[in-house]
């Protein structure tokens, strides 16, 4: 038995180290940007609303109020860039569709770059859901090419040094903006993301010579993706609700989406509730760069010597039992670094053992359950849980408007995980049922 913790990351062959190299360095590049574009897009939202709030149809909304309901509109942003994805994926492959989408985002950081020094309410909204558009649409683009580029045996090689790029990215970019956040403007950082999309289209035409010279992979040859004979969403669908394996599964990944966005508000309201001004933006960079290295180092040093040791379920059972240590503490003492804390604890641990865990449920799935339920489950699942929880968190703080009454979230998030983990258990055992037959 190898006793190293690091050998399930560096066990890659010599043939496949220059395809991880640049796969691991696109990923950390896209993860990179991501990192920079959320503070900077959370804190200009929460700083232009800060003072005066804002009003929609008569109703008064604070700043973290204000953010769910950009929130909501990110849904709607998502299901047609979805349906633009869908159409390109049909006519492009790996870095074709890397080009068309890191066009789209160069010529929004040009547009932004003068537009957020002195930005309008248009200007607000809209940079914020390209903020998050970026993450849906690049970290999308980036595992198709990945997912089309390698054998299932090659996956199990790469996958976690690659995997290590995207956390690297996250800490990378988010101790850069913490360290420069007082000497660049927010102009400045667009021209960054300029030049860093610049590179990822470099690195994936590289990468894409590479998988052309090495010929259709062995998955490829097999069959690759599925034919689609109809919508896509109603399949998987359909395939979820006929298999508890799955429908677990899509319990495991919806109910972590709603206790995301209720900490995620919890997190939001308590700085904006404790600090004021540029304090605002300086916390926000802060606790992402302490969220991202809390996400390294799992990533290092727990995430494979769990699965391996103790199990998939053991693995899976990391995240929920974490959120609801910390939706306890703030349920008792909703302080500034408690409620602070819940966003290190929530992507610390989802980016990193918990992504490997649960990506690893679809290993014994059938190629039908691979791609047409896990879209479901990943591009409808996943956003309907996201507007419930922000239409829960609305609810409850507009019927109780202090700060004070926002720790009673956690009630909700604790009754919550305690669903998440009977779905993990079920989860957990149907896949070691599976993978011994």
């Amino acid at each position: 038995m190898n006793n190293n913790p690091f050998g399930a990351v560096l066990d890659i062959r010599r043939s496949e180290l220059a395809l991880a190299l640049l796969m691991f360095g696109y990923f950390f590049l896209v993860i990179t940007s991501f990192w920079i574009l959320k503070p900077i897009k959370k804190a200009l939202f929460i700083q232009y609303y800060d003072s005066a709030g804002f009003t929609m149809f008569d109703w008064h909304m604070t700043a973290s109020q204000a953010e769910l309901v950009a929130k909501v509109l990110n849904m709607v942003v998502a299901v047609l860039a979805v349906i633009v994805f869908s159409w390109l994926s049909n006519r492009f492959r790996r870095q074709q569709l890397t080009y068309c989408f890191s066009a789209f985002f160069l010529a929004g950081y040009a547009l932004y770059a003068p537009l957020i020094i002195s930005p309008s309410d248009v200007t607000v909204w809209t940079f914020y859901l390209f903020g998050d558009l970026y993450s849906t649409l690049m970290v999308a683009t980036f595992f198709v090419f990945l997912n089309d580029s390698v054998t299932p045996a090659e996956a199990k090689r790469l996958y976690g040094l690659i995997g290590l790029g995207g956390v690297a990215g996250g800490v990378f970019g988010a101790s850069v903006v913490r360290v420069w956040i007082d000497d660049l403007n927010r102009s400045d950082w667009m021209w960054v993301c300029f030049a860093l999309a610049t590179v990822v289209s470099l690195l994936a035409m590289l990468a894409g010579r590479i998988v052309g010279r090495r010929g259709e992979t062995e998955s490829n040859s097999e069959g690759g993706k599925p034919e689609v004979s109809g919508n896509p969403a109603t399949e998987g669908a359909q395939l979820v609700f006929k298999s508890r394996y799955l429908f677990s599964i899509a319990a495991v990944v919806g109910i972590y989406e709603l206790v995301s966005t209720l900490l995620d508000f919890q997190f939001t309201a308590t700085i904006s509730h404790y600090l004021d001004g540029d304090d605002i933006g300086r916390q926000f960079s802060l606790v992402f760069a302490v969220t991202n290295w809390v996400s390294m180092i799992v990533q290092l040093f727990l995430t494979s010597l769990i699965m391996t040791r103790l199990g998939l379920t053991t693995a899976l059972l990391v995240l929920p039992i974490a959120i609801f240590t910390g939706s306890l503490a703030f349920l008792i003492l909703p302080a500034l670094w408690i409620g602070s804390s819940l966003n290190t604890i929530d992507n610390g641990f989802s980016y990193s053992i918990n992504q490997s865990a649960k990506e690893t449920l679809y290993v014994p799935a059938s190629t039908a359950e691979k791609y047409k339920a896990k879209a479901f489950i990943d591009m409808f699942i996943q956003r309907f849980a996201k507007s419930l929880a922000v239409g829960v968190s609305l609810v409850v703080t507009s019927l109780f408007v202090e700060f004070e009454s926002i720790r009673y979230l956690s009630l909700l998030t604790i009754a919550l995980v305690a669903v998440w983990i009977i779905a993990v258990l079920y989860a957990g055992r149907r896949f070691n049922d599976l993978s011994a037959s």
